[in-house]
């Protein structure tokens, strides 16, 4: 831990320092410490509880990690990305990312950044590297109003790549993107989406586990300049009915290690093993959806012809299947996963989508035909349309066990049946909230 004391000698400004790990849900959780030495950093324990909590922050009942196991503690250790500034608040800090582990070395298995690395390590053991790369949508909303409107939502017209509502968040952008920069956040291009007051914002390609940093760092610096600039920044998948919900779209190719070749480029359409990756992302799809969508108001988002994927389906440009192949050069092959809403847990999006098209690649899986044309006026087997649902078949799925340990497993069923249950007994106004600010 000598890196640590080197980076606060380094930044002398710097008055706090939060330990920081993210849970089930995607949420932060952690300490907050006064210029601390590596040696208090090396020896803080942390709950393994805390990282599975309702969206409620509560303690989930019946959970063996609570009482059952006296509420045991884990050993926090930093992950590989080091100490981040935190450009969002008044006072110089900075956040330590961390992962959980036993007292013995072993991994802690409900932590979902474990999860990422052990599926990353099944494609390095083949001599495979992927890329990965999220599109990240969000809404700015007004602070100053009970109900939190969109932002210049009285401005008429469409959004869509509007240059004008860019314009008219041009101080939010840069205190945004040089806030990126002192994170070491490699972010791409910003465009206006069809929401009045909705962005997109692209992490360019990279390492799955360095991207999903990223994804995680990332909400938490747009919801912090949010603030600082009077606003609130959402990643809810539908906080408006009238307008078009937000999504968190995954990109991501693979590389062989030694030859540094595009494994999806066949020169043409894409590569049989790109096929096999779109087939295994398919057969999963359906049973994963509980990640994808990990809330009850996450499927308010699924609506034919509204922008979101509704039908388990495949095809080339086609912006309206939940598995699209992008157009463009051969040598830049991909594939675009486009079912997920803004709050989707990043860890657990990559650790699903890359797990399933693994299965694919190993049972030399073959999809069905592209879908050309409109998905949503096709006969397609159905995304779940509904929290109930999708939870029971996650429970059920075999699939999911062959990438996700079955700690974690467990662990993430008995949030969600908790949140299920949880979700009635919430006034309009509380529903609402958490619909906000639940990740």
């Amino acid at each position: 831990m000598s890196g640590l004391d080197d980076w606060m000698d380094a930044h002398p400004d710097v008055q706090s320092l939060r330990l920081a790990i993210c849970d089930l849900n995607g949420r932060a959780r952690g300490k907050r410490f006064g210029r601390i030495s590596a040696e208090k950093a090396a020896s803080a324990r942390f709950p393994f509880s805390a990282l599975n909590l309702d969206l409620k922050g509560a303690d989930i009942e019946g959970s063996p990690l609570v009482f059952a196991s006296g509420d045991a503690d884990g050993v926090l250790r930093p992950t590989e990305r080091g100490p981040i500034l935190m450009p969002w608040l008044a006072q110089p800090a900075a956040l330590l990312p961390m992962t959980l582990h036993h007292d013995d070395g072993r991994t802690f298995e409900g932590d979902p950044r474990h999860a990422l690395s052990a599926v990353v390590d099944r494609y390095a053991a083949n001599g495979w590297r992927v890329e990965a790369a999220f599109e990240m949508e969000f809404y700015l909303l007004s602070a100053t109003t009970p109900e939190l409107v969109p932002l210049w939502s009285g401005r008429p017209g469409g959004n869509t790549l509007s240059v004008t509502a860019l314009d008219e968040a041009e101080a939010f952008f840069n205190d945004l993107y040089a806030g990126a920069e002192a994170m070491g956040l490699d972010i791409g291009d910003a465009i206006s989406e069809a929401g009045a007051g909705q962005f997109e914002v692209t992490l360019t390609h990279t390492d799955p586990l360095a991207v999903a940093d990223s994804a995680w760092l990332f909400r938490m610096l747009t919801e912090g300049l949010a603030r600082k600039h009077g606003a609130t920044a959402t990643f809810a998948p539908k906080p408006f009915a009238e307008q078009t919900g937000t999504g968190l779209h995954v990109h991501f190719s693979l590389w062989d290690q030694k030859s540094d070749r595009n494994l999806f480029d066949d020169g043409e359409t894409g590569s049989e093993m790109l096929r096999q990756s779109v087939a295994g992302c398919l057969a999963a799809m359906p049973a994963s959806t509980l990640i994808f969508a990990p809330f009850t108001n996450s499927y308010d988002r699924f609506v034919d012809e509204a922008h979101a994927p509704t039908a388990v389906a495949w095809g080339y440009d086609n912006r309206t299947v939940a598995v699209r192949i992008p157009g463009g050069s051969p040598k830049s092959r991909r594939i675009e996963h486009r079912v997920a809403g803004g709050d989707a847990n990043p860890y657990l999006l990559l650790a699903a989508i890359l797990g399933a098209a693994l299965s694919g690649i190993e049972d030399a899986a073959k999809p069905p035909a592209p879908t050309e044309g409109n998905a949503y006026a096709k006969d397609r087997p159905s995304i779940p349309e509904d929290f109930s649902s999708a939870i029971n078949l996650f429970e059920d799925s075999a699939q999911a066990k062959r990438f996700l340990p079955p700690d974690l497993i467990r662990n993430f069923i008995m949030t969600k049946r908790q949140e299920l249950a949880l979700w009635p007994t919430l006034s309009s106004d509380q529903q609402r909230a958490l619909t906000l600010t639940q990740v």
